[in-house]
């Protein structure tokens, strides 16, 4: 199977992103081995959080989300680079 990237959108329970900084800072992203954190941006309200996450089995980010749900609801969403999009469509051009 093959490496995918994941837009994990992040939205924080309650507005609440003390209470997801403070687990963070006390226990660390806490992913499960095989899941790897690639970068994230927050938004300045502090209320969502954007990370871009890449696994090659996709069961990895469930049990990793499992550890935040109490604090965070989340989307997820398949990506590829806007290179790999770019060579995607060029056939069809």
């Amino acid at each position: 199977m093959p490496n995918t990237l994941y837009m994990v959108v992040e939205h924080f329970k309650n507005k609440d992103a003390l209470a997801v900084y403070r687990r963070f800072r006390d226990s660390g992203r806490m992913a499960p081995e095989g899941l790897m954190y690639v970068s994230s941006w927050v938004d300045d309200k502090l209320e969502r959080c954007y990370q871009l996450m890449q696994t090659c089995d996709r069961r990895l980010l469930d049990e990793w989300m499992a550890n935040w749900s109490d604090l965070i609801n989340f989307e997820v969403h398949a990506v590829v680079t806007s290179k790999e999009a770019a060579e995607k469509i060029a056939p069809r051009l």
